[in-house]
């Protein structure tokens, strides 16, 4: 049970840190290193949107994660491989 809090306190911590610094990467002219850093947060969305399909119902949450997830993705290939 433990390893779970520890694994949802985690998320609750790495979603906000993660996501604002993408923003702030990317409002300072790093559109580039932005993206790499919101991937870097897409694992603990992913987790949430999860748990709130299991627990809630709330398909909207999940379905717009792994859009974004995707979203990300394609520009991460964008700025960094083409």
């Amino acid at each position: 049970m433990t390893s779970k809090k520890t694994v949802d306190s985690l998320t609750q911590w790495m979603i906000p840190c993660l996501t604002i610094s993408a923003q702030v990467a990317i409002a300072l002219k790093y559109p580039q290193w932005g993206l790499v850093i919101n991937m870097a947060s897409q694992p603990f969305w992913l987790y949430s949107g999860w748990k709130a399909y299991n627990q809630a119902g709330q398909s909207g949450i999940l379905i717009t994660t792994v859009i974004f997830t995707i979203i990300t993705a394609a520009g991460i290939i964008n700025y960094w491989v083409l």
